[in-house]
């Protein structure tokens, strides 16, 4: 069976189109694929962007409101899982988490550049087949401080949808 592809589309830049990988991080690929049916993603934002490392969203709105699904279990082999052998290379899409390893739920990241470093201690789980080139525009925004996060782009990046290309 194909791996399944997805398709991003970020308000006024363009898609990125990214294959998951379910038989490295079954749980987090299914998790991400119900998100995405569900249209959960819709109108939220890449809340942290920083140039030469990642873009992270699937989290807020742009007026900072937070929008929380389900946690599940980190494949990462930190947390046991040694199936996971996917490494942090620029396009790699992988999910963010708080210190605890099983707090991953719909927050993802996008690596602009290669981050070995993180390989073992995230969720690696699928990686972008066409428009990097959208992922360098919006790791090329301006970003600041809002409250007390760092790297939030001035003008809001929406994610107008992910959808699930069968």
């Amino acid at each position: 069976m194909a791996n399944p592809i997805i398709k991003i589309t970020v308000q006024g830049m363009g898609t990125i189109t990214a294959e998951l990988y379910p038989e490295k991080a079954p749980i987090t690929v299914a998790n991400f694929l119900t998100l995405a049916r569900n249209n959960f993603f819709e109108g939220l934002i890449f809340h942290r962007v920083i140039s030469g490392f990642m873009i992270q969203g699937g989290g807020y709105t742009p007026d900072f409101t937070q929008k929380n699904a389900k946690a599940i279990v980190g494949e990462f082999a930190a947390n046991g899982c040694r199936l996971n052998d996917i490494s942090h290379k620029r396009g790699v899409l992988s999910m963010a988490r708080t210190s605890n390893p099983n707090s991953a739920s719909s927050q993802f990241f996008i690596m602009h550049a290669d981050g070995g470093f993180l390989d073992g201690q995230y969720a690696a789980f699928g990686a972008v087949t066409e428009g990097i080139e959208i992922v360098d525009k919006i790791a090329a925004v301006q970003t600041g401080r809002l409250g007390y996060f760092d790297d939030v782009p001035t003008t809001p990046i929406v994610i107008e949808s992910i959808t699930v290309v069968e």
